[in-house]
């Protein structure tokens, strides 16, 4: 059942709509999720907290941000997403001033819960989510244009980060994301996004988000593996690649090319599935990334000189994957209940993100790079063999 505006004709402008989610995007993913990549060793440096603490803030995030993601998706579902999203930018600009100020430990992680509340409704998912409410089945190509955009994220706030602390300081460049937040994202979620159709009743969110048949069920459990997996992988090498690829004996400045790689493949195998990914299922561009990231995973374990090919390789099964990430639920359960599944399915994958940091420093610590490249190569793997079987496991057209 399609869930869409009244008459094709009345629905809004995707040129628009796709070009402001996606500039919202990069400045929530370039404000949070990517946010420590500049900011932790000034912040280190001036407070005097430990660097564990200082990181701890992003997994306390992620934690809450999938924690608050099914309620999320019940609202976009009941409401649509411009107040959701609108709200998204308020919490981040919230948190982000209370990073700022922050005076000890307990006030900066209550910054990063704050933050975290506004990556749960401002992040891919809510946005995924609102692009099925008012595209229906013909989302596809926007939310594919969304992670085009948001691909260029730390391409963005990288260098803009970096800006702001030399000029401002850390404190002052949380108060400038802040800001943007409120006077920037904010006014283009209310006032460009559409209100939620008029078809959409609470009752009907509601009702959509128990109404799975015996099959869906499986297939949803599988997909929400798949994903969750894939994303404990992304967050375990994102946190970690630098200093893998240290312990294999290449120099900081080699490590730090090899891994600026990794985005202009995500960004150009999203180019390429943009381009081609209309004329298939979207569980195919979900088995192209997992085999691509096991690829990358293994060539990486077994320590072939071929750092640069196997993080394209990599980079472009993430890049994909996101997109597949977006994709693959609306064409399997429909948009009616694509809000409220999203929601759903971002639970794990976020808690997972937040939770396999950790893990990978710890597997590090005991293990070294061969156990963590090792486990990295079997989780990919693992992520393949749960593939195929969701493709197995998608009734036919005629089973339906």
């Amino acid at each position: 059942m399609t869930l869409q505006l009244s008459g094709t004709a009345s629905l809004p402008d995707r040129r628009v709509v796709v070009t402001a989610l996606g500039i919202t995007q990069i400045l929530a993913w370039g404000s949070t999720f990517y946010l420590l990549g500049v900011l932790a060793n000034p912040i280190v440096r001036d407070t005097g907290w430990s660097y564990a603490f200082v990181m701890a803030g992003v997994s306390a995030g992620l934690l809450v941000a999938g924690l608050v993601s099914p309620r999320v998706g019940r609202t976009i579902g009941a409401r649509g997403g411009r107040p959701v999203l609108a709200a998204g930018a308020v919490l981040l600009a919230l948190g982000l001033a209370l990073i700022g100020i922050a005076p000890t430990v307990p006030v900066y992680i209550g910054g990063w819960i704050a933050v975290g509340a506004g990556m749960g409704a401002g992040l891919y998912d809510a946005a995924f989510s609102t692009l099925g409410s008012i595209y229906g089945k013909d989302a596809r190509k926007p939310i594919t244009w969304v992670t085009l955009f948001g691909g260029f994220a730390s391409t963005v706030c990288w260098p803009l980060s970096a800006f702001l602390v030399e000029q401002l300081g850390w404190r002052g460049a949380c108060f400038v994301y802040a800001a943007i937040q409120i006077g920037f994202a904010l006014p283009i979620h209310l006032f460009v996004l559409p209100a939620r159709p008029d078809e959409v009743s609470t009752a009907t969110a509601d009702k959509a988000a128990v109404d799975l048949a015996r099959d869906e069920r499986l297939v949803f459990l599988i997909l929400a593996s798949v994903l969750t997996l894939g994303a404990a992988i992304l967050s375990m090498v994102g946190m970690h690649l630098l200093a893998l690829l240290q312990a294999r004996g290449v120099t900081l400045a080699a490590a730090v090319a090899f891994g600026a790689m990794v985005g202009p493949s995500q960004v150009g195998a999203r180019v390429i599935e943009m381009l081609a990914g209309s004329r298939y299922h979207p569980v195919w561009t979900m088995i192209a990334s997992t085999v691509l990231v096991a690829v990358g995973t293994w060539l990486l374990y077994l320590d072939v000189p071929i750092y640069a090919a196997a993080l394209v390789l990599y980079g472009a099964g993430n890049g994909i994957g996101s997109i597949a990430r977006g994709t693959l639920p609306l064409a399997l359960f429909g948009a009616q209940r694509y809000p409220v599944l999203m929601g759903r399915l971002a639970l794990p994958l976020l808690i997972a993100m937040s939770i396999a940091p950790l893990l990978g420093a710890l597997i590090f610590d005991a293990a070294g790079a061969d156990g963590t490249l090792g486990l990295l190569s079997a989780m990919a793997t693992l992520n393949v063999l749960l593939v195929c079987a969701l493709k197995l496991s998608i009734p036919k057209p005629e089973q339906r």
